[in-house]
């Protein structure tokens, strides 16, 4: 298996993002990138540096002019003069539009203000774009599509350590630490080879702007299993009744758990996911992997053993499926490397 990592990925800090009304500290910390690492050299896997593909990649999921929201953002928002009131450290929305975020049918934000822009395409607090946020972005997104390439050439699997993570990123605003959505771009990428491409989202929270960004497509069939949203982010989509529009009515599935859910009816999802995979029979696997189903995750409200990792990555890879594994959330920091350990044991002993 093929890995792939940008240091620069690293230089995204965040300072702050907000939970049940406070400023509180980021779980999204470059330590995660480490433990992640430490796991793919135990197995011996060596992480090679992506191209630097450009933009090009991105915009085959995403609008322009969220591109250049996120590419220009912080150093407009620095340039902000207002008398007797100095900008924050970190771009962060202050109001929301009308009509709602994250609406396909949105053209560009009709201000030309980067106050409106922060309102209009940051969906929430927990997206702040500090100096080095986007070339993180950029580069994470790049891991992805590198990780797609090399599944083109060889057919087999490979894994993207993405961070930051993307997979609540809708076409035109970032949510849940998400400004990218790196899964849906390696998709993109392997629907020009495969021609049909099936998303299996094992994350704790359900993968609202995969969904939305594929959810009038035949050719990609998006299954998420997650936490239910009734009362867990993002709230708004996630649930049963969502499967699909225009022509991709029925191309897509969710998989709702109950809060305090286990490993037992985490792996029964697991399965009527995968059966709903082998109806739709694609010819190529993208795989959203997170880890903060994890029973000690600071974020989870299921209680996920380890081992159940090793069985995801078990049923994944006997598959046989070309498959890119792209990392989304987990940020029991300690835990992480434990949980891709087990994940990787599993793919490769499913593969055999």
């Amino acid at each position: 298996m093929q890995a792939f990592f940008a240091d620069d990925q690293l230089l995204h800090d965040p300072q702050q993002f907000m939970r049940l009304g406070r400023l509180c500290k980021p779980t999204d910390l470059p330590a995660r990138a480490h433990a992640l690492q430490a796991a793919l050299a135990a197995h011996g896997i060596a992480v090679a540096t992506p191209p630097d593909y450009g933009r090009a990649p991105l915009e085959t999921v995403h609008s322009a002019n969220y591109l250049d929201f996120l590419e220009g953002a912080y150093a407009r928002w620095m340039a902000v003069k207002q008398p007797g009131l100095e900008p924050g450290i970190e771009v962060l929305p202050n109001l929301s539009p009308y009509g709602g975020a994250g609406q396909a049918q949105r053209g560009p934000c009709p201000s030309p203000s980067v106050v409106a822009q922060a309102g209009y395409y940051l969906r929430d607090l927990s997206c702040p774009i500090g100096p080095h946020t986007w070339h993180s972005v950029l580069r994470s997104a790049h891991s992805a599509v590198a990780a797609a390439d090399a599944v083109c050439q060889t057919g087999d699997a490979a894994y993207a350590l993405c961070r930051p993570s993307g997979h609540h990123a809708c076409r035109d605003s970032a949510s849940g630490f998400c400004y990218v959505n790196n899964s849906a771009c390696a998709a993109h990428r392997l629907l020009q080879h495969y021609g049909r491409v099936a998303v299996l989202d094992v994350d704790a929270h359900h993968g609202d702007g995969t969904q939305h960004i594929f959810y009038d497509s035949a050719d990609v069939l998006t299954v998420s299993m997650h936490a239910d949203p009734a009362g867990y982010y993002p709230f708004y989509s996630g649930y049963a009744h969502e499967r699909g529009s225009g022509a991709g009515v029925g191309c897509n599935l969710n998989l709702p758990l109950a809060h305090g859910a286990g490993s037992e009816p985490f792996l029964l999802a697991l399965d009527a996911g995968l059966a709903a995979l082998r109806d739709f029979a694609p010819r190529a696997l993208v795989l959203p992997l997170g880890f903060d189903t994890y029973k000690d995750d600071p974020v989870s409200v299921l209680k996920v053993e380890i081992d159940a990792y090793r069985q995801v990555g078990e049923r994944a890879g006997a598959l046989g499926l070309p498959t890119v594994i792209v990392q989304e959330g987990g940020y029991k920091v300690d835990a992480m490397g434990m949980a891709l350990d087990a994940f990787l044991r599993g793919f490769q002993a499913g593969r055999s």
